[in-house]
């Protein structure tokens, strides 16, 4: 990944940590994720799908430099908010063989990358689910009540902080790439339909216990390579309909956010919102040092070198 969109994912890490701390005096024993490629840290290795970042250039400025399935060139956003948390500098994936409920207790990603808030998203690339994801953290719990005792358990699920991520395949890999939903829905009604299963997931995570979440809005979607690469009218220009769009929906997920909060007591939840600061670094880069056209070129491809899955 190039550094422009590296710098992004620090400053967008520290953006998340600037609105959350304040609420969460109270230690924060793991950092838990949920969502598509955007967090996830390699789910996708042991599941069968081509939407996998475990080769070159993916992890080159990693610890060891491998390709560990995250799709970028070093860590995620919940990788540094782990560490500024006294927390480990990697949140492990859940289908990673290498680690055990051990390694968990403090940190756990179960995201998929290609994956959405709408089931039919994830069948597009043959990829996890959200509603899966969420039956392997019940797992996860059940692992931790007997690593930990109920009582131990209990709190770290408590007081763990909850990072979601997800939202862009759901318009890019599936309404505006296959017919079946654009046949269902208008673009409204369709934004509307995640908004309600956003809902009923967060909702979920809190009758299981999570008290502390922030959910992520859309980046400027229409600035990924695909939709530059096939903008004929404006050639290497983001797409300004894709754009408008994440614009529409994060406003409404704002929404969702503020009614969460007043609904379930004891909820806090924040929006974080990529949006601004990732068009800034996409249309002014200059604005955060200087870039030769290579890299400005490669910050383009962000975490899907491929795939425009985000």
């Amino acid at each position: 990944m190039a550094y422009m969109w590296f710098t992004g994912l620090i400053i967008f890490s520290t953006q998340i940590l600037t609105l959350l701390v304040p609420e969460c005096r109270a230690r924060v024993p793991a950092i838990i994720v949920f969502g598509d490629s955007s967090v996830d840290s390699g789910n996708n290795n042991f599941i069968s799908t081509v939407a996998k970042s475990n080769f070159a250039p993916y992890g080159r400025d990693f610890p060891g430099g491998n390709a560990t399935g995250r799709f970028c060139n070093g860590r995620l956003p919940p990788d540094y908010l782990s560490e500024a948390f006294g927390l480990k500098p990697s949140i492990p994936a859940y289908l990673d063989p290498m680690y055990s409920i051990q390694d968990f207790a403090t940190g756990v990603c179960f995201a998929s990358a290609g994956s959405g808030y709408d089931n039919a998203t994830a069948d597009v690339l043959g990829v996890i689910p959200l509603w899966q994801e969420l039956e392997n953290y019940k797992d996860y719990q059940r692992q931790l009540e007997t690593f930990l005792g109920a009582e131990q358990e209990k709190e770290i699920i408590t007081e763990a902080l909850y990072i979601m991520s997800v939202g862009t395949n759901d318009f890019l890999e599936n309404y505006y790439a296959i017919p079946g939903r654009r046949s269902q829905f208008t673009i409204q009604q369709y934004q509307d339909f995640l908004i309600g299963l956003a809902e009923d997931f967060v909702k979920q995570l809190y009758a299981l216990g999570a008290r502390k979440l922030s959910l992520t809005g859309l980046p400027p979607m229409g600035c990924l390579p695909l939709e530059r690469a096939t903008n004929f009218m404006h050639p290497d220009s983001c797409a300004e309909e894709y754009n408008d769009l994440a614009l529409e929906f994060n406003g409404k997920l704002k929404q969702l956010v503020a009614e969460l909060n007043d609904e379930l007591p004891g909820m806090k939840v924040v929006f974080a919102n990529p949006y601004d600061l990732l068009l800034q670094l996409i249309t002014a880069p200059s604005l955060y040092g200087k870039f030769d056209y290579f890299f400005r070129w490669l910050a383009s491809f962000c975490h899907c070198f491929i795939f425009h899955c985000c």
